[in-house]
């Protein structure tokens, strides 16, 4: 599992998987996340400005990231 190093209290999940490298934009981000394509903690979720938290855990096209703080 892929770890995301984040500095402040939390990233928005379009931010995250930017900084984890699984889209190339923010736009692509957008559709990925409202077309139903990405889980938090096990969860699909369709918020791109979804708050994560230390140890929140993203899953996207059978890869996944945890969010260190």
């Amino acid at each position: 599992m892929q770890i995301v190093q984040i500095r402040d209290e939390f990233i928005k999940l379009g931010q995250a998987l930017k900084l984890a490298g699984m889209v190339d934009s923010g736009v692509t981000a957008k559709k990925v996340i409202q077309n139903g394509e990405v889980e938090v903690n096990g969860e699909i979720d369709t918020r791109r400005g979804r708050k994560l938290y230390d140890g929140d855990i993203v899953t996207f096209m059978d890869q996944t990231f945890q969010i260190k703080n």
